[in-house]
């Protein structure tokens, strides 16, 4: 019978070095999280798209609660919470509120996954 050769233990690898390169600071990723936050609900996805393709630019909070089949009172939650993620700005216009896309807002969004 021949006899299996003994392995000796691999030598433990020395601990990685940092990089060196930024990590996300936590009130940074707080920031990001609230923009996909926003962005993670299918009802403001189409939000977006429907203010995006608008021609003028900006939708009328009464004309968007059609097209989503949902009330004025949700619609304009789900409009605030994008207000407050920085993707959608609101102008008030006597008894109705009008929302545009922030400038730059969705090359942004992008960015933030490009740089993580």
């Amino acid at each position: 019978m021949t006899a299996l050769p003994t392995l000796e233990p691999a030598t433990t690898p020395a601990r990685c070095a940092p990089t060196g390169r930024p990590v996300l600071g936590a009130e940074a990723a707080r920031q990001k999280a609230l923009v996909f936050k926003a962005l993670a609900d299918p009802n403001r996805l189409r939000l977006l798209s429907i203010v995006k393709g608008e021609p003028s630019g900006e939708s009328c909070v009464c004309d968007l609660t059609e097209p989503l089949g949902l009330g004025q009172p949700t619609v304009s939650h789900h409009l605030k919470i994008l207000v407050d993620a920085g993707l959608l700005h609101r102008e008030k216009r006597g008894t109705w509120a009008y929302y545009s896309l922030v400038p730059g807002a969705l090359d942004d969004v992008s960015g933030i996954l490009a740089k993580l």
